[in-house]
């Protein structure tokens, strides 16, 4: 125990001056390890600025006592003062702990200009290193006391805090840390060869003061590429009847808005593809009843939630799903990047898992290759049974990221693998997995799609996977994808993984029609407008319709598509675009066939192995209208509500009154059976959103 007298003798004991020699030669080996760049190895564990606290202050005490700075019981107690005192403030501040070996020094030296070490410097010997220890174990005493006692002094409280990783001026860099203390070079007076630096200068810890612009850490620059595009304008009927558009079952996009919610944000505009968001969920409308005819079509109209004037017009799509014994043999070759950018938890690890799933899911005479590209591609696993699943789950394992992105020599080689054990009438698809960019070789949009196009005249597919954010091209995954008569998703989860890879297989893998196209031709006896909700990316242009050259999107087994339009019923006293002063002239009023009908709908599709279009049509009528939206089934009120909320992320003018409270209410209302928890899912969503964006 330290009574009262040893502590009032303790407050009498004048400081020992600090070891100047000791000193210089720790200002000499912090400008050495300065100008050799040396760097230190980040922590094995905790956070990244170094170790724990408990940590740091449980070295610093060892390296304490184990040197003996101090003997006296009394002068150790009263030194523990001030370490726990420093220990508090930096826990509250979460800054690195300002001693110890292996720390990164983030403060810097009183803005006091400091002489670079002379150029013939060089490091010690052991031998030399030793025999100056010894000599001053006295004052490397002393200046260790006094570095843990001292208070800063006003020249080192100008200081302020740098970029971590970044040395500014002449600081001792975080590699000279542990040499700087250990000498006694906490603190530190006149060192000779050193001009400007006082007796008063100090290296300390320093209260968080502005940055220079030079020194502040920006945030990290997103790369992130997609598409921009306008909202579907309102048309009027008596002058652009027709619509005309492919279907789109990607679910990237809803993919993009969870995460950027979750993250804290509400999504950019341009990500947010409304359709898409629909089609994310799985819908049990009714299907047909055999392959021969890969989908069936309902079509509905009822009230819009978000506007009184107008009606909604909602048209679903379902394939035929095929039982998985009915499945065609697949034929797979994973493209993978393995790129220097893959080597983030989010990126090449999830997409290791994410495949391991699907290969999980496969049968035992479906066929993997492996392709990988970085700088250059190459083969890592030949075409093999998945039989030999042990043989596949191992080539996934040993995948490693390095270097730059060559997507087009990749995208060359995985092509060769799938026409090498090509499977008539069965499935044969290229799986491109990747963060971003193609950097190396072709790297044009345009060159990339006209690359696939021809590929896929072979009979071979492709599909997109985006993992990761900050460096993703969305745009040209869009771009693949469409042309290579497959889907685009964006997994961002090993949950998404399983979704797409696992529960939606086979939508996503067999192909039942290619090429779906969708024309509608609205009745301008009945309705006055319309506009498309969604599917501003996949427009065609009228007379593509019946052109079968034209490309367009692909149904999978199973798949539902929904597009949902909303009229303004004629004379409703909601239109938004003046009439014509003589287009009424041009309007027979009396005798126009069909003339109870809303619209016409006509869908244009193609079997998997066939060249020509098959045509499917059906006409809307009052029989297709129910009279109040709670009538509509739980499925059309769940896709409105999802609609809404996209329509809401993109600031559109149609919902701009409606609340984020009434999309809840009507999701609630209409959530069903969720037996994997996406309708819930969303719900949280949209509470987030409200949150980031205020219930407007």
């Amino acid at each position: 125990m330290v009574d009262d007298n040893e502590l009032n003798r303790l407050r009498d004991i004048a400081a020992p001056a600090p070891g100047t020699e000791a000193k210089a030669r720790a200002f000499e080996a912090a400008m050495r390890a300065y100008d050799l760049g040396e760097k230190t190895s980040p922590a094995a564990q905790g956070t990244a600025k170094g170790l724990r606290l408990t940590e740091r202050a449980q070295k610093l005490w060892s390296e304490i006592m184990q040197k003996k700075l101090f003997a006296n019981p009394a002068i150790a107690g009263l030194v523990a003062l001030p370490i726990a005192g420093y220990a508090t403030i930096y826990m509250l501040q979460e800054q690195p702990f300002p001693f110890g070996g292996d720390e990164k020094i983030t403060e810097r030296l009183a803005d006091k200009p400091l002489a670079k070490a002379p150029a013939t410097a060089r490091p010690l010997t052991v031998a030399e290193a030793d025999k100056r220890k010894k000599a001053d174990s006295g004052a490397e005493s002393r200046d260790a006391a006094e570095a843990l006692v001292a208070p800063a002094s006003p020249q080192s409280a100008a200081g302020g805090l740098v970029r971590q990783g970044a040395p500014t001026g002449n600081a001792p860099p975080p590699a000279a840390s542990a040499e700087f203390a250990q000498d006694g070079g906490a603190s530190a007076p006149a060192v000779k060869g050193m001009a400007g630096i006082t007796a008063e200068s100090k290296l300390m810890v320093q209260p968080p003061a502005a940055m220079p612009a030079d020194q502040m850490l920006l945030p990290e620059q997103n790369r992130d590429r997609v598409e921009d595009f306008k909202t579907n304008p309102v048309r009027a009927a008596l002058e652009d009847p027709v619509s005309t558009f492919s279907i789109d079952v990607d679910t990237a996009s809803y993919s993009f808005v969870r995460r950027s919610l979750r993250e804290g944000a509400l999504p950019q505009a341009d990500t947010v593809r409304v359709e898409e968001m629909i089609n994310y969920f799985p819908y049990d409308w009714k299907g047909p009843d055999a392959a021969s005819t890969p989908f069936n079509s309902t079509v509905s109209v009822m009230p819009t939630p978000w506007n009184e004037h107008t009606r909604l017009m909602h048209v679903a799509i379902k394939g035929f799903d095929a039982k998985p014994a009915e499945q065609p043999k697949a034929n797979l070759v994973f493209l993978i990047d393995v790129s220097g950018s893959m080597n983030e938890q989010d990126k090449l690890p999830l997409l290791q898992s994410a495949f391991r799933l699907l290969a999980d899911k496969l049968k035992f005479d479906d066929t993997v290759s492996i392709v990988t590209y970085a700088g250059d591609a190459g083969t890592v696993l030949e075409p093999t049974k998945v039989s030999e699943k042990d043989k596949i789950l191992n080539a996934i394992d040993t995948l490693a990221p390095g270097g730059s992105t060559a997507g087009e020599a990749g995208i060359k080689e995985a092509y060769r693998l799938a026409q090498k054990s090509f499977v008539k009438d069965g499935v044969n698809r290229v799986m491109l997995a990747t963060d971003g960019d193609f950097n190396v070789g072709q790297t044009d949009d345009d060159d990339l799609k006209r690359l696939i196009e021809q590929e896929r005249k072979t009979g071979v597919f492709l599909s997109v996977f985006g993992f990761g954010r900050g460096n993703l091209n969305d745009q040209m995954m869009q771009t693949i994808a469409q042309n290579g008569n497959g889907t685009a998703a964006y997994i961002d989860t090993l949950a998404e993984a399983e979704k797409v890879l696992v529960e939606d297989a086979s939508s996503t893998l067999f192909t039942i029609a290619k090429d779906v196209k969708i024309q509608v031709e609205f009745n301008p006896q009945k309705v006055s407008e319309y506009r498309l909700i969604g599917y501003e990316t996949r427009a065609l242009n009228r007379e593509d319709f019946n052109n079968d050259r034209v490309d367009a999107g692909e149904i999978g087994s199973g798949h539902s598509v929904t597009a949902i339009y909303e009229i303004m019923p004629k004379d409703s006293g909601g239109e938004q675009i003046d009439p014509l002063r003589y287009g009424q002239a041009s309007v027979n009023n009396g005798g126009v066939a069909n003339a109870d009908e809303y619209a016409f709908v006509k869908i244009r599709y193609k079997l998997p192995n066939e060249d020509a279009s098959k045509l499917i049509t059906t006409p809307v009528t009052s029989a297709n209208e129910v009279a109040e939206f709670d009538q509509a089934s739980t499925d059309q009120r769940f896709s409105v509500a999802v609609a809404a909320f996209g329509q809401k992320l993109r600031d559109e003018d149609a919902t701009a009154k409606f609340g984020y409270d009434k999309i809840i209410e009507i999701a609630t209302a209409a959530r069903g059976a969720d037996p994997f928890g996406y309708r819930s899912e969303f719900l949280s969503l949209v509470r987030l959103a409200s949150a980031l964006g205020g219930n407007r």
